[in-house]
């Protein structure tokens, strides 16, 4: 069944928070959450993101992302991406950044995309230069038990 790509949906909502199988997914997806991920923290982050979106097969939601930052003519930067854990590995996420990079295209006339990683999600970390996305800088941030981590910033034109 192929992959298509829409605006979340309210109903949307709970499935997504089910994505995130540890601490440690939810905190590469939403830094600012608190474990477990529930409907009221991911419907406020919304109202406060553009282009919230989902990749379907079929009436499965698979995947999610949205922008944090978004400036027309200049950079969009992805955010809250999560893959189900059955659709991992399958070119998913691929296709989600794909069609975020069309959306920053077409309705924000963006010449560049950015997205940040933390050094221990290492599916990221390895997705994203295979996209295109080059390295340009590295944040120090606290993690959710307040130890130190890298977030590693990666950006590519459009």
């Amino acid at each position: 069944m192929p992959l298509h790509f829409r605006p979340v949906q309210a109903s949307d909502i709970p499935i997504i928070c089910g994505f995130a199988q540890s601490a440690d997914e939810a905190f590469f997806f939403f830094p600012r959450c608190t474990w477990p991920l529930t409907c009221e923290q991911l419907s406020t982050a919304i109202a406060q993101r553009s282009d919230s979106s989902v990749v379907v097969e079929g009436d499965e939601v698979l995947a999610f992302a949205n922008f944090y930052q978004w400036e027309q003519g200049g950079t969009c930067s992805l955010g809250n991406v999560l893959v189900a854990p059955a659709a991992r590995g399958r070119g998913v996420a691929r296709y989600l950044v794909g069609q975020m990079m069309e959306v920053a295209r077409s309705r924000h006339q963006a010449r560049e995309m950015k997205v940040s990683c933390f050094n221990h999600n290492t599916a990221g970390l390895l997705l994203y230069p295979k996209l295109g996305f080059v390295p340009f800088g590295i944040e120090e941030r606290p993690d959710q038990d307040g130890r130190r981590v890298a977030l590693v910033q990666m950006r590519q034109a459009l």
